[in-house]
């Protein structure tokens, strides 16, 4: 008598896969793109209005590539505007639509559910406490186990899936005065267009410096174990 193998299911869900790597590669071009837009105006301000003759919320110090534009250095950069903003706002389309198609398959998969939620004993101060205190010593615990997100894992991704990136695509949107025109109070509620955008770059920042920690465990978790996993959907278990 034989016994059939059970088969176990993916690590991450084929949805999940797919969109995350349309979201890897709609955030490069975003970032890319998003560096050239900036080095044309690296001065940002807070209200509605915001120009040469404003003065500046802060200024980021690198040179412009407009000489209009006072950065305090004798020369410009290549002004490469044109295809940075057609590029930035074709990425950030496939940005929104696959964060969309990715919010509607986890919900009706209970993916939020079952993988990010903390579990009942993870919602504890002294629960995240430890995993934090574990991430900055680059303890084995900190990476988590292969086939299972632990608990400051699972709030981190909540917090950029559920905030910091719905929070891009707003303040992002707010500096669209097509969209503005037809809903006013997106840029309204944010305090004016410059503070949209000036919100943007710290969202930005904040999810570049996410990224950075997340692929920093990445490699001492085991670089090529967890991107096979996220191709195949395979995973190996723990060591």
């Amino acid at each position: 008598m034989t016994t059939r193998a059970v088969a176990t299911p993916p690590r991450h869900p084929r949805f999940v896969r797919i969109t995350h790597w349309l979201t890897v590669v709609a955030c490069l071009a975003l970032l890319v793109s998003g560096i050239e837009v900036v080095i044309s105006h690296p001065r940002f301000y807070w209200g509605e209005v915001g120009n040469v003759n404003t003065t500046p919320l802060f200024t980021i110090p690198v040179p412009a590539s407009r000489d209009a534009v006072p950065t305090g250095y004798g020369f410009v950069l290549p002004d490469q505007n044109g295809w940075s903003r057609y590029l930035h706002f074709q990425a950030a389309w496939l940005a929104l639509f696959t964060g969309v198609v990715y919010l509607v398959a986890g919900v009706r998969r209970g993916h939020f559910r079952r993988h990010l939620v903390p579990e009942a004993a993870d919602r504890s101060w002294r629960a995240l406490r430890t995993t934090l205190s574990d991430h900055l010593r680059f303890r084995a615990s900190a990476f988590g186990d292969a086939r299972s997100y632990n608990a400051l894992q699972r709030v981190s991704y909540l917090l950029v899936v559920f905030a910091l990136f719905p929070l891009l695509i707003w303040t992002g949107l707010a500096m669209a005065p097509g969209f503005t025109a037809v809903f006013p109070w997106t840029v309204e509620r944010l305090g004016g267009r410059q503070s949209a955008r000036t919100l943007h770059l710290a969202v930005t920042v904040a999810l570049v410096l996410f990224t950075v920690v997340h692929v920093t465990m990445i490699v001492f978790a085991g670089f090529r174990g967890r991107v096979r996993a996220m191709i195949t959907g395979t995973a190996e278990p723990s060591r």
